[in-house]
């Protein structure tokens, strides 16, 4: 069942909310449901915020590349080597 709500927000806030939300194609009304209807609602996202997210959470879960485990002072020498053979 659908309610109304009343809130008491800064003007700015509610010029924010309601270019985000025209941003995202949906109502004011129906991006506050999304965000609260969370297990965890947190303060919504943009879809780059989200698949930034999602690209930080995958390279956390990827295996460490070998050439990085070197020391810069061995990557430079390594460099150098190759550039002169």
């Amino acid at each position: 069942m659908k309610t109304k709500l009343t809130l008491t927000v800064e003007k700015e806030i509610v010029e924010k909310a309601k270019q985000q939300a025209a941003n995202r194609g949906v109502s004011l009304s129906k991006m506050f449901e999304e965000v609260f209807a969370k297990e965890n609602p947190e303060i919504e996202k943009t879809e780059s915020q989200l698949a930034a997210s999602r690209l930080l959470e995958w390279l956390k879960n990827q295996a460490p590349i070998k050439e990085l485990e070197k020391s810069d002072k061995e990557l430079v020498r390594a460099h150098r080597i190759k550039k002169y053979v």
